[in-house]
């Protein structure tokens, strides 16, 4: 096994780190946080955690405030199984490999609605998205087609504007810091009455390093609710996102001119209704649209521009009913309709439609037993259907402390209108594509020491993936021709120390084989694993530190396109508070303490050292 390089200094600098863990650990932890009341990624209604049979990671946005983290890529940099790289600096595309799976075989979900899909891409919100002040972040870990439809292979990760509660309350924060950055962040949320509200709204902009590589941004997330009575509540929720990045490509090209802009705007109204105490039902009705453009300018010629326009309308229903002794049954429906132009390569200007119908079963024969079980069948009127199912186990033992359980699922990926439909002078799309397959089984353990929402799992999982989506031997179309196979482990703990202390980390070890070609999958690395601490002292200063590492991967060239070995890297972030009032607080973090020069995609150097500070306002 090829292990990490840790020079003199960076063992020494990463002491601070081991010592807080260290400090941390020792400590009794009383019965202080709870574990999230609910999580609902898992099973598309609220379950309580310790009843779940899959892995579901939960992040609040307190949390994620606490750690000084408020990027969407950073937050789920720390979940188990999730590798992210980006393509150079903060903005920049970015892609997810949950477990394994390919970059467009994760689904995100936004506020219940699908956000991506094989013609609408996520990698430029995720590499620069804010995540909200009143945001719920949830991994829900291995094949989610079930519940969710097409491109939930390697898991689906679930974003929600939270319900305001409470007294009417805000918060301003300003933060300025090297590469030129200044950004600012307001939100507000409360409730009166039969109304609730939560708003946040951050941007900035930042130099970052290279010449050409700007990035600036705006989030904005909304949420309003309404009780018409004890069984009625409507609401809805509107989210934007803008960026605009200078995109100078790899270090070898350095292109002093090249942009990208992308707007996406993603808006719902949604109805929960409980007509009878067994009886409960939701309907949501949205749309997204989003735009992307990349300009190219070059000289003597036309500038290059590339438009990708995306329009999705989605109606999702389901109803639940508990009238059945220890059963939960849940059954909806979805409908959507989606298009896409697309001015690039392809030429594509294509439209869907799609019929979704699931019904699942959530069983417990005794207070210790819990099974889920469910099917769904995909109408596409483009390709055609796809039928998935997935089942889940979780047995509860040692006075609830201990669970034992096990998942086995199906789910797919559509293909795309460029799969389908592109044509070029030297390419042509096949209609004749089925989906790419995937079967995923995964067994685990997870212990609750205490009463607090301390949480400590192992899992070992194993992915096999047919009818992959590739290129023909002469390279003009594509064709059903490839298999693959992903399997491995994950460990991750969460241990809240009392109400001032929590130490977060996780690890997992990844094997991932292309199966037609016998090589290993680019960008998975066999190991990463991340490490998390934070302690209050006293009533007004608290610090953290984490440190990630990422090693064994291959990846491609950027200068001749061979297959490489990637670099290990190791990187290590410090962050403090210190609090004068109640209302007023000053922050500071370095983040790459160690100062790593690595490129996550060869070509693409990340950032080194920063040093940011800024002061928050309660209202």
């Amino acid at each position: 096994m090829k292990l990490i390089n840790a020079s003199p200094l960076r063992v020494s600098l990463a002491v601070p780190v081991l010592a807080l863990v260290s400090a941390l650990a020792g400590q009794t932890p009383p019965a202080a946080e709870q574990l999230p009341a609910f999580v609902t990624s898992a099973t598309r209604t609220p379950a309580e955690p310790k009843t779940v049979g899959a892995v579901v990671d939960h992040f609040s946005a307190t949390e994620l405030a606490r750690r000084q983290v408020s990027s969407l890529a950073a937050a789920l940099g720390t979940a188990a199984g999730a590798p992210l790289f980006a393509s150079g600096a903060t903005g920049m595309t970015t892609s997810l490999f949950l477990r394994g799976a390919n970059s467009n075989q994760t689904l995100f979900l936004v506020d219940g609605l699908r956000l991506n899909d094989p013609n609408t891409d996520y990698a430029v919100l995720l590499g620069g998205a804010c995540i909200g002040a009143c945001d719920s972040l949830e991994v829900a870990h291995g094949p989610q087609s079930t519940l969710y439809g097409g491109e939930a292979v390697g898991g689906v990760i679930s974003l929600r504007a939270q319900r305001g509660f409470g007294a009417p309350s805000g918060r301003v924060a300003a933060e300025a810091g090297s590469f030129g950055t200044v950004q600012g962040a307001f939100s507000a949320q409360g409730e009166r009455g039969r109304h609730a509200w939560s708003l946040s709204v951050q941007g900035g902009q930042t130099d970052n390093e290279r010449p050409n590589n700007a990035f600036a941004s705006v989030n904005t997330v909304g949420r309003f609710d309404h009780r018409l009575n004890d069984r009625v509540s409507l609401g809805g929720t509107v989210r934007w996102f803008y960026g605009d990045y200078g995109s100078p490509g790899d270090r070898h090209t350095n292109d002093p001119d090249n942009s990208e802009r992308e707007s996406n705007l993603v808006a719902t109204a949604f109805a929960e209704l409980q007509p009878a105490p067994a009886w409960s039902a939701r309907a949501l009705a949205g749309g997204q649209q989003r735009r992307f453009v990349a300009t190219s300018p070059r000289a003597g010629r036309a500038t290059e521009v590339t438009v990708v326009t995306n329009r999705r309308a989605v109606f999702d229903g389901q109803t639940s009913y508990r009238g059945f002794e220890r059963n939960r049954l849940t059954a909806g429906a979805t409908a959507e309709a989606n298009h896409t132009r697309n001015t690039g390569f392809g030429a594509i200007d294509r439209r869907q439609t799609l019929v979704a119908v699931f019904a699942q079963d959530e069983f417990s024969p005794r207070d210790d037993l819990h099974f889920t079980a469910g099917l769904r069948n995909d109408d596409f009127d483009t390709f055609g259907r796809a039928t998935t199912g997935r089942a889940t186990a979780a047995w509860l033992i040692a006075r609830r402390m201990l669970k034992l359980r096990a998942s086995h699922g199906t789910a797919f990926r559509s293909p795309s209108f460029l799969d389908l439909y592109g044509r070029s002078a030297f390419y042509t799309g096949n209609p004749r594509l089925r989906p790419e397959r995937a079967r995923g089984t995964d067994a685990g353990i997870d212990w609750y020491p205490g009463t607090g929402r301390s949480q400590l799992g192992v899992t070992w999982f194993e992915t096999r993936l047919t009818d992959l989506i590739a290129s023909t031997p002469d390279f003009r179309s594509v064709e059903n021709i490839q298999r693959a196979r992903t399997r491995g482990a994950e460990f991750s703990a969460q241990l809240p120390l009392g109400a001032a202390a929590e130490v977060r980390g996780s690890y997992t070890f990844l094997e991932a084989e292309n199966l037609t070609t016998g090589r290993r999958l680019l960008r998975r690395p066999r190991h990463r694993g991340s490490l998390d601490g934070w302690k209050q002292f006293g009533a007004r200063l608290s610090v953290g530190a984490g440190v990630a590492i990422t090693a064994q991967r291959e990846d491609i060239d950027a200068r001749n396109f061979r297959v490489v070995d990637g670099e290990d890297f190791t990187v290590v972030r410090v962050h403090g508070e210190y609090r004068f009032t109640s209302r007023l607080a000053v922050k500071a973090r370095i983040e790459n303490l160690l100062g790593e020069r690595y490129e996550e995609v060869n070509g693409y150097p990340a950032l080194r050292r920063g040093l940011f500070a800024g002061v928050e306002w309660k209202l």
